[in-house]
């Protein structure tokens, strides 16, 4: 190993490789509960040179390489490999061109997902994809993940607003994939290939996102309800009267506690669920689609519906939904924040059947999502610690997977495979597609050197 280090701190400089055990502890982890590696070596490299000149080290010595970010990500894929290296891009984090005239921005992978999104804000333009994690998370891990949010409804995940991209290949070389140009279809997509690929095909370096107007107006609205069915029920009553929501968020009871306990924004603790809904567009147009929705809410039997005043209690609403992660978090040592999608109209079977499952396996479970566009996220408080408890925690996910599947529905949304869900994809997309992804892997990284042992075997 100590060959390994002197080597990389002739491609960079001493104080940009990390070895010293204390300086290795964090990169052990992503903010996936319960799994964990031990880092060897991490390098942190400031241009794609560098990046170049890393991986055309470790190709010829066949060692493994693990890009990575703010390591907020929720699958496992980050997690070290014995004996790798760990490639950490958060030095690279300027936003390189604001193209006003194109509605584009050139970041590079390291780029925090808050700061480009504020960028844009600023010469009034909007970066749609809002991740949960979005004041730490980078650009990077987000397209690496084919990361989702609270207005993916609306308008779309990462994958929708990536142009282009600079990508290192595990040999080495460094290509360029798309441009700014709305139509391009010169040969394959090779950009998209790359998105959701999860560090196992490339390492992107530079990504150019679209940019789409501000809109002019927005407004929020709070529903409660004293049954799930119901708040399922507003749901798809909004979609089939052909209203698309920017935000269409849903909070259980437990999650309701919960926040309420660690926010304190005054949210009903005897209801059994609320939906958090938006609206943005012409100002006329959102004035209709909240009084249209409101009184959906009320026909499908909410007990409460609350418009925002303005924009400080639209951001107080607000804090309801983008606040329930860290509210469970307070709750038990561990936190196990699980992603699964089925099609709306299954919503209240998968919610029902989450619900019999935690109580069947006497376990912890606060749900919340993406209502909307049904990506659900059952959330286990629970510790890792205890060995018998988290047996019943892998039992229930794996029947929470698998009931999902059935229902026409994914193992994930939009927190990738990794190691955590690797064992259910096969289940998931079938042998077929499978092997054409372990092709696509053996093609364009034919020694298994990127982030090996994520997704699949």
């Amino acid at each position: 190993m100590t060959a390994l280090v002197d080597d990389l701190i002739s491609l960079l400089e001493p104080r940009r490789v990390l070895s010293e055990p204390e300086h290795l502890i964090t990169y052990g982890f992503d903010g996936t509960a319960a799994l964990h590696g031990d880092a060897s070596v991490v390098v942190l490299p400031v241009n794609s040179a560098e990046i170049v000149a890393i991986v055309q080290y470790a190709a010829q010595r066949k060692i493994p390489i693990v890009s990575r970010g703010s390591g907020t990500g929720l699958s496992g894929g980050s997690i070290p490999v014995p004996g790798g290296i760990i490639l950490c891009l958060v030095k690279m984090d300027r936003i390189l061109e604001l193209d006003e005239k194109n509605l584009t921005v050139l970041v590079e992978a390291g780029a925090i997902t808050q700061k480009v999104a504020e960028a844009a804000d600023g010469i009034g333009l909007l970066y749609p994809p809002d991740p949960g994690s979005m004041k730490i998370s980078t650009i990077g891990g987000n397209v690496a993940e084919n990361s989702g949010g609270l207005r993916g409804l609306k308008y779309g995940i990462t994958r929708d607003y990536v142009m282009g991209m600079e990508v290192v290949l595990a040999n080495g070389d460094l290509v360029w994939l798309g441009s700014k140009c709305v139509k391009d279809v010169a040969g394959y997509s090779m950009k998209d290939v790359f998105v959701g690929s999860e560090g196992t095909l490339g390492i992107m370096t530079k990504i150019l996102l679209k940019l789409v107007p501000k809109p002019a107006a927005k407004k929020t609205v709070l529903a409660t309800f004293v049954r799930m069915s119901d708040a399922a029920d507003t749901v798809s009553a909004i979609i089939a009267a052909k209203i698309i929501p920017c935000t269409l968020e849903f909070l259980d009871r437990v999650t309701i506690g919960c926040v309420e306990d660690y926010a304190k924004v005054g949210l009903p603790r005897d209801a059994a669920a609320i939906l958090l809904m938006e609206s943005d567009g012409h100002p006329a147009v959102v004035e209709e689609q909240v009084a249209t929705m409101e009184r959906i809410a009320r026909e499908c039997g909410a007990v409460s519906v609350v418009v925002a005043r303005d924009a400080e209690h639209a951001a107080q609403l607000a804090t309801a939904r983008r606040a329930a992660f860290s509210a469970l978090a307070r709750v038990s040592p561990t936190t196990i924040l699980e992603d699964a999608t089925v099609p709306r109209s299954e919503l209240t079977r998968m919610i029902n059947f989450i619900q019999e499952v935690s109580e069947r396996h006497r376990l912890k479970v606060g749900i919340f999502g993406h209502m909307g566009d049904g990506n659900l996220h059952p959330t286990f408080l629970t510790d890792e610690r205890n060995h018998e408890e988290m047996e019943r925690v892998e039992m229930a996910m794996a029947e929470i997977f698998t009931f999902a599947v059935q229902l026409g529905g994914t193992i994930t949304g939009e927190h990738g495979v990794g190691l955590a869900k690797k064992r259910f994809l096969p289940a998931a997309i079938g042998d077929a597609s499978l092997g054409l992804m372990r092709q696509l892997k053996r093609a364009l990284d034919p020694d298994n050197i990127l982030n090996p042992g994520k997704i699949f075997d």
